[in-house]
């Protein structure tokens, strides 16, 4: 044993024998505490004296210092020393590490190839460091020439690092391949470090709505208490989740609808909506509600042959603008903003009076800009999603409803007192069952691991299997619809049956026992 080691020893002997001390003969150590422990230190190591002060803090750095010894260590692997395929080394940017960095992914093919010495065999984390200066980039992971999804490079104006997540490597040699999918950005290094078992989530079992429903309380409490044990599995639309109980024998936990056709944009051409109706029958099967908005502009439809009145919620089919509305709240177009809202709350109060508890996400994926309300950045959206909070839970007192954000980009993140679940959207390349760890570690970051965290849109599914395995704790998925669950691409049949009778996978049959249990 080295002297370092045998000192750290030593100071961790001397505090346990002095919290014995003060446990076992108070009165005496209050006297002559200090004089007692230098005679222990004393006898200990000869020509040495210390404190009972000095001792607590050279126990407690002992300490320290032991278990950083103890951490497994971080290991760098530079870009440029890898297998290149269509990409080149470059040295003109500053701020990389080693001796340059990877550039030139401008083709679907081009790739960099790092073969990575993992020590024993088990579970790693991965960061990647790299330079997206072009605007938000995606590059593709695979490992061992299996693929393990999307990484999102978030737009930067230098180098930097991001959490890849966790990924499984074999013991000895491996290869770890990022590919160019939307290309140009640049790549510095990839570290690895094998990963400790997840603490014990700290989930915070309140809404933010102190005036929250009954039902509403019941719901969350539901999922915090089967949050890390098990997701609940959801399906978007009514008639696809019917359809998938028709051919599986089993029906998702929860179902997903839209209040799109209610938009009062949409409803003077005519538009109408059963989704109240239906949400109401789902309730009454013993479901759970899901419920997103695309909500059409308030004003400014293009109502073009090319951008139709009905895709009046993407950006390049209205001129609304919402950061000019939000600057002016005695504008025409503020007003009609806010009259929409009172509009689709008189629908949401139509499911309150039924007791039915609501998870709702609107303003979703404003992230991506391809919605009006994510089209000026992220400080406008957050601020729509404040009124929105203030209109309906203050001002329409909708108390049903449980606030699920959509994005895992810290800087849209609204705040936690107006948050209660935070979600992303994830479409893996079809027949990927991955589980999209990285985006689930950075929700969990995002929100201290206080919020639960949910996979609210997805192609494929990800395995149940692999969920459990790497320790990916989403709350819930919710499946698009049609395709994603019929044309074999996207989910398999036997994919979508071991799915679904899968003992992590919780289904409508399970719910009412469920709920049982939760509120024992």
């Amino acid at each position: 044993m080295d002297e370092a080691m045998s000192k750290r020893l030593l100071y961790i002997l001397l505090i346990l024998t002095i919290l014995t001390m003060i446990g076992c003969e108070t009165d005496k150590v209050a006297d002559t505490g200090e004089a007692e422990a230098s005679n222990i230190t004393s006898e200990a190591v000869e020509g040495t004296t210390l404190t009972v002060d000095e001792a607590l803090i050279g126990a407690s750095e002992a300490v320290e210092g032991s278990f950083k010894e103890l951490e497994e260590p971080i290991l760098t692997y530079e870009a440029e020393e890898g297998i290149l395929n269509g990409v080149e080394v470059d040295s003109e940017t500053e701020g990389f590490s080693g001796e340059g960095y990877v550039t030139g992914f401008d083709e679907e093919k081009d790739s960099v190839v790092l073969t990575i010495e993992a020590p024993t065999e088990g579970m790693h984390h991965v960061w990647i460091g790299y330079n997206a200066p072009y605007g938000e980039k995606v590059t593709e992971l695979s490992i061992n020439d299996q693929p393990f999804g999307e990484i999102v490079l978030a737009q930067t104006t230098d180098f930097t690092e991001l959490n890849a997540g966790k990924v499984l490597l074999n013991e000895g040699s491996n290869e770890i391949t990022l590919l160019s999918d939307w290309g140009w950005y640049d790549i510095d290094y990839v570290k690895i470090q094998k990963a400790e078992p997840r603490a014990e989530h700290q989930i915070e079992a309140k809404l933010v709505n102190p005036n929250a429903s009954q039902e509403a309380v019941e719901l969350h409490h539901l999922l915090v208490k089967q949050y890390g044990k098990a997701i609940f599995a959801g399906q978007q639309t009514l008639n696809n989740a019917l359809e998938l109980g028709s051919n599986y024998g089993k029906m998702p936990a929860i179902v997903g609808f839209d209040l799109m056709d209610y938009s009062p944009t949409r409803v003077e051409y005519g538009s109408t909506s059963d989704e109240i109706e239906n949400m109401i029958k789902w309730h009454e099967m013993g479901g759970i509600v899901a419920l997103q908005w695309h909500w059409n502009a308030p004003a400014d439809l293009i109502d073009s042959e090319e951008q139709p009145w009905w895709r009046g919620f993407y950006t390049e089919a209205t001129t609304f603008d919402i950061a000019e509305v939000l600057e002016d709240p005695q504008s025409e177009n503020y007003k009609l903003m806010i009259s929409d809202i009172d509009a689709i709350a008189e629908k949401l109060k139509i499911l309150q009076e039924h007791n039915i508890p609501v998870l709702w996400r609107p303003i979703h994926e404003a992230d991506g800009g391809w919605f009006w309300w994510g089209a000026k950045g992220p400080d406008p959206a957050k601020e729509l999603w404040r009124i929105l909070y203030d209109r309906l839970t203050n001002y329409h007192h909708l108390n049903n409803l449980i606030w699920v954000w959509n994005s895992e980009a810290p800087e849209w993140y609204p705040g936690n007192d107006i948050v209660d679940i935070v979600s992303v959207d994830i479409y893996s390349k079809p027949g990927d069952y991955n589980p999209v760890n990285s985006h689930y570690e950075n929700l969990v970051e995002l929100v201290n691991d206080k919020k639960l965290v949910a996979l609210a849109e997805n192609g494929p599914i990800p395995d149940p299997d692999l969920l459990q395995m790497f320790e990916t704790h989403w709350s819930w998925f919710n499946t698009w619809i049609d395709d994603y669950i019929r044309d074999e691409n996207q989910n398999s049949k036997e994919h979508l049956k071991h799915l679904l009778n899968h003992d992590y996978v919780i289904t409508l049959d399970e719910l009412e026992q469920l709920r049982h249990h939760s509120e024992n």
